[in-house]
C-alpha cells in the first residue's frame, strides 16, 4: 500500500508540473509597473470553449469507468489508479474548480435567482455524479473526486470510531449544506467554495488558517478515513440519498454469501451492515413504545431545531455585506479600531442614502429569519431521521453494504472469497 501511495504521488506531481507550464505559456498574468499586485479570487479564470468540453468529457469518461471497475471488474486496484488519474486532472490540474460540490451553489443560485445563469459545465458536473449514483450507487466517491482520493492516499492505518460516534458526526454535513444554502439564497457568500480545504492546496495558494485545516484533516485521515467525505462533505448528503435507491450497486459478494465473515472488518468507513437473521428481535410492547416515540419526536425536533434556527437569524446575518455596513454605519461606536472600514468610506461617497442601505439590511435579516426557522425545521427533521434510524432494525440475511454510506471503493471485494 505504501508503494502504492508512494508512485501514485510521483505521478500526480509529474502531471501537475506539465499542466503548470502549460499554463503559464498560455495565460501569463500581466505585470504592472506601479507595484499593483493582482488578487487572489474565488473563481477560476474563464476557460476556452473546447477545454470546457475537455472537462466534461474526462468527468463522463471518469465516472464511466470507475464503474465498470467496480460493478464489472471488481477491482480495487483499478479504482485506486483511477482515482490518482482523477486526482492529478480534477485536482491538481484543474485546481478543483469546477467541482460537482461546490456546483450546489451554482445551482441554488440559479434557482433563486433570476439574474443568474448557470453555465452548463457546472450543471453537468452537478448532475452527472447525481445520475450515476442513482443507477450504479457512489461511484463518484470511489475513484472521481478529486478530495475523497486526496484523504485515500494517506489512508494508512484506519481505525473504527463506533456506530454512535460516526452517527453524530453524520449530522455535520446537513448542517453545512443546509447554511450553505441559505447564504446563497440571501446572495451572501459561497461558504463551500470559501472555506473549502483542499483547493488552497491544489492552487498552492492557501492561507495559514486553511492550510492548517487541511493539514488537521489529512493528519487525520491516516487514522480516520476519509473525514471530510464522512463528516463534512455537503454533496454526499445528496449522494447519501440517492445511492440508497441505486439500480444496479456494490455487492460485496458476487453470489450467494457463504458467511464466512471475512469481509466484516473490511471497511475503513464501516460501512458494511450486519446480518439480522431474526425478523422481529423486538417484543411487541418494545416495537410499540418505539413506534410511539418516533411520532412524538419529530414534530417536537422539528420545532424545537426551527426556533434555534430563527434565533440566531441576526449572528447568521452579520456575514453579508450589506448587513455588516448597516450595522457599523447605525454603531459606529462599536468599532474597535477606532476608524472606519473602507466600505464604510466608499459607501458615504456613493452619495446612497442610508436609510435605503438600512431597509435593505432589514429585508435581508427578514430573509435570515425565515430561513432560519426553515435551516432549523430540516436540521431537526435530519436529526429526528438519525434517531429513528437507529431505533428501527431491518431484517437482513448477508453481509451487505449501506447504500448511504458506502462509497463502492470495491476494498471489501478483495476480501471476499466468492469470485463468481
Amino acid at each position: 500500500m505504501k508503494k502504492r501511495t508512494a508512485l501514485a504521488f510521483l505521478s500526480i506531481l509529474f502531471a501537475w508540473q506539465i499542466g503548470s507550464s502549460y499554463a503559464i505559456q498560455r495565460f501569463p498574468k500581466p505585470e504592472f509597473d506601479s507595484g499593483y499586485i493582482t488578487p487572489e479570487t474565488l473563481l477560476p479564470t474563464p476557460r476556452a470553449g473546447i477545454l470546457e468540453i475537455m472537462d466534461v468529457s474526462v468527468l463522463l469518461i471518469a465516472l464511466s469507468m470507475v464503474t465498470w471497475a467496480v460493478l464489472k471488474r471488481r477491482s480495487r486496484n483499478m479504482v485506486f489508479w483511477i482515482s490518482v488519474c482523477s486526482l492529478a486532472y480534477f485536482g491538481f490540474y484543474r485546481e478543483g474548480c469546477v467541482c460537482s460540490i461546490g456546483a450546489i451553489q451554482n445551482v441554488t443560485l440559479a434557482i433563486f435567482s433570476g439574474s443568474y445563469i448557470l453555465p452548463w459545465t457546472v450543471l453537468v458536473f452537478f448532475m452527472a455524479p447525481l445520475v450515476f449514483t442513482l443507477a450504479f450507487g457512489r461511484t463518484f466517491c470511489a475513484g472521481v473526486c478529486p478530495f475523497g482520493a486526496f484523504q485515500d492516499l494517506v489512508s494508512w492505518r484506519p481505525q473504527k470510531i463506533g456506530p454512535q460516534l460516526n452517527a453524530v458526526l453524520g449530522v455535520i454535513p446537513y448542517i453545512y449544506l443546509t447554511f450553505a444554502v441559505l447564504y446563497v439564497v440571501t446572495e451572501t457568500d459561497f461558504i463551500i467554495c470559501r472555506y473549502d480545504p483542499f483547493v488552497g492546496i491544489f492552487r498552492f495558494n492557501a492561507t495559514f488558517g486553511m492550510f492548517l485545516f487541511a493539514g488537521v484533516l489529512l493528519l487525520s485521515g491516516i487514522f480516520i478515513a476519509r473525514p471530510y467525505c464522512r463528516f463534512l462533505c455537503p454533496y454526499g448528503v445528496l449522494l447519501n440519498w440517492i445511492s440508497r435507491f441505486s439500480r444496479y450497486h456494490l455487492p460485496i459478494t458476487p453470489s450467494v454469501c457463504i458467511q464466512c465473515r471475512l469481509c466484516e472488518d473490511s471497511c475503513p468507513y464501516e460501512a458494511i451492515e450486519k446480518p439480522v437473521t431474526v425478523k422481529n428481535p423486538d417484543a411487541r410492547q418494545t416495537v410499540v413504545k418505539k413506534f410511539i416515540l418516533i411520532v412524538l419526536l419529530f414534530p417536537f425536533l422539528i420545532l424545537l431545531g426551527g426556533w434555534t434556527g430563527s434565533q440566531l437569524h441576526e449572528t447568521l446575518a452579520k456575514v453579508n455585506g450589506k448587513v455588516s455596513l448597516a450595522n457599523e454605519l447605525l454603531h459606529p461606536e462599536n468599532i474597535q479600531t477606532g476608524k472606519e472600514s473602507v466600505e464604510v468610506t466608499a459607501f458615504r461617497a456613493s452619495g446612497k442614502p442610508a436609510s435605503e442601505l438600512y431597509a435593505e439590511a432589514s429585508e435581508i435579516l427578514r430573509q435570515f429569519y425565515i430561513g432560519g426557522w426553515i435551516s432549523g425545521g430540516f436540521i431537526g427533521l435530519v436529526i429526528g431521521g438519525l434517531l429513528a434510524g437507529r431505533l428501527i432494525t431491518r431484517y437482513r440475511t448477508d453481509f451487505e453494504p449501506n447504500r448511504g454510506t458506502c462509497f463502492s471503493c470495491a476494498r471489501c471485494v478483495d476480501y471476499c472469497p466468492v469470485k463468481s
